[in-house]
């Protein structure tokens, strides 16, 4: 058995009354009553305790946070409900108290990625929405979190799960999948539209996804193709050591995630936490804020059953199933070609360097029976990854585009009918 995850947390575990003294030692340099606060010297001892502090921290599951949003040009509270639930994952709805007379909006189910981070990722993604959209959130869990008894979950599961979760929400329903659910949601809808499922979705906005790894293929594909699943096996998979609850249950690391993702762009994060530590001293207490605000977020990581992601690797990256025609779910062909009556966004950023520029456009290609009329494609100059759903230039460009289709196809299916609450 391959032991690495109990080292981890043993390193963890060893380097806890060093962060304590850090963390006390701070404390004493960020005294008011100490004189030494103030000064160059003070101000340094107190930032380099607290980036040691953060470096060897765990981070938890953020909070999304959201207490009110404007609907309409008036407040309206914001309150989060399980509407949806399997173990693992809940389906959130930010439900909002609507001012009297407003009009019903779009329904918007936000499909999160399940690659290592929490939903809480898309928090900006969420926020930008909700003013205009009734917004639901896929939940995905921690699976160190969740006891061998709740079974296996592998990616034949996740696109049960969110066929299941478009039952719920009714056919009015439009969905945006960011980066890795784009692949399952597209094969979910080709399942339902090739049983003729009357609560297929409007529309889909696939963004970012690596729906044909072989167009403009990054590191990351490279990577996967080269190595070849049964090396991810062998080197990625380990087991929840005690006393979590998913004790023993084969899984792919959120650390070992999060440890790829930082050293893709090993220079930015150094020269961040050196800025921090500068703003720190300077006593630029807003810019050093957003440090903490972005990486309290960016380094709370997820872990994911060994079977999903093993699974995934296999079949989007290595042997690229789904744009050959050769993927399955359930023994069941997934023909992106039965897609007939649900309208395709698909939304790229130029300097993606996780999923390369044409990749989700290839959907585009793949969906023929689409008509042209509901299909639109949209590059966004000067973002990388993360500003495809995130950031000023989404929430001033892409979002706005996005808005602009999902009314469009609205209109196409006329007056909206009164909306379905989900069932508790």
């Amino acid at each position: 058995m391959n032991l690495a995850y109990y080292w981890y947390e043993a390193a963890h575990a060893a380097v806890g009354p060093a962060r304590l003294l850090s963390g006390a030692t701070q404390a004493v340099f960020s005294d008011p009553a100490n004189p030494l606060t103030n000064t160059p010297y003070g101000r340094s001892v107190s930032a380099a305790c607290e980036l040691f502090e953060r470096s060897t921290r765990r981070y938890g599951k953020p909070e999304f946070g959201f207490t009110t949003t404007a609907v309409g040009g008036q407040r309206a509270r914001v309150r989060e409900r399980i509407v949806w639930q399997r173990p693992f994952c809940n389906l959130v709805h930010f439900d909002r108290s609507m001012p009297g007379g407003t009009p019903n909006q779009p329904k918007m189910l936000v499909v999160a990625p399940m690659s290592g981070h929490y939903a809480t990722l898309l928090r900006g993604t969420v926020e930008t929405f909700l003013p205009t959209h009734e917004v639901y959130i896929t939940d995905w869990a921690d699976a160190r979190m969740i006891p061998l008894s709740e079974g296996r979950f592998d990616l034949d599961d996740y696109i049960d799960y969110v066929i299941s979760m478009l039952h719920v929400l009714g056919p009015d329903v439009h969905v945006l999948a960011v980066c890795q659910p784009a692949v399952p949601v597209i094969a979910a809808i080709a399942r339902m539209e090739a049983q003729n499922d009357p609560f297929v979705p409007r529309s889909m906005t696939l963004m970012g996804g690596p729906i044909d790894t072989r167009r403009s293929p990054t590191a990351v594909n490279k990577l996967a193709e080269e190595r070849g699943t049964e090396w991810f096996r062998r080197n990625c998979i380990f087991r929840v050591p005690f006393p979590n609850p998913g004790f023993m249950r084969s899984v792919y690391p959120g650390f070992l995630q999060l440890s790829g993702f930082m050293a893709m762009n090993l220079d930015r994060h150094i020269s961040a936490h050196l800025e921090m530590f500068n703003h720190l001293v300077e006593g630029d207490g807003d810019s050093a804020d957003k440090h903490r605000d972005f990486y309290d977020e960016y380094l709370a990581v997820m872990d994911l059953t060994a079977e999903f992601y093993l699974q995934t690797v296999d079949t989007v990256f290595v042997r690229q199933a789904l744009p050959k025609g050769e993927m399955m779910h359930r023994d069941k062909p997934v023909d992106l070609t039965a897609i007939r009556r649900v309208a395709l966004m698909t939304v790229e950023g130029e300097k993606d360097d996780i999923s390369g520029v044409g990749q989700t456009e290839a959907a585009h290609d793949l969906c023929v029976n689409i008509p042209v009329e509901m299909r639109v494609h949209h590059l966004q100059k000067s973002v990388g990854h993360y500003g495809v759903f995130n950031g000023s230039r989404f929430r001033a460009e892409i979002a706005p585009r996005i808005a602009d289709f999902i009314a469009t196809i609205e209109a196409m299916h006329g007056k909206r009918k009164p909306r379905r609450v989900a069932a508790e």
